[in-house]
C-alpha cells in the first residue's frame, strides 16, 4: 500500500469523544501536500492514527453549509 502524508493544520472543534479515547473532530487536513480541505473523522489521541472520514473542498463546505442552514434538524431527527 502507498504511503501517505497528511497535517492537521487547524482543529475547527471536537463534535464527540469515544470510550476508547478516539475523538470526533472537524479539521482543515492536508493530504500528501495539497491544499487543506474540512475533514471530519474520528482521531486516536494525539491524532496517531485515523478512522474513514470525509475531506471537503471549499465549494462542497459551502453546499454543505446551505444544506444545513435549510432544514430543520428536529425534522430530521425524528
Amino acid at each position: 500500500m502507498a504511503e501517505f502524508k497528511y497535517e492537521v493544520k487547524k482543529n475547527l472543534g471536537q463534535l464527540s469523544e469515544g470510550r476508547s479515547g478516539w475523538s470526533r473532530q472537524v479539521n482543515m487536513v492536508s493530504w500528501n501536500d495539497n491544499p487543506a480541505k474540512l475533514d471530519i473523522r474520528d482521531w486516536a489521541p494525539e491524532n496517531a492514527k485515523m478512522s474513514k472520514g470525509v475531506s471537503l473542498s471549499y465549494e462542497e463546505a459551502a453546499i454543505l453549509r446551505e444544506i444545513l442552514n435549510e432544514i430543520e434538524l428536529d425534522e430530521v431527527f425524528d
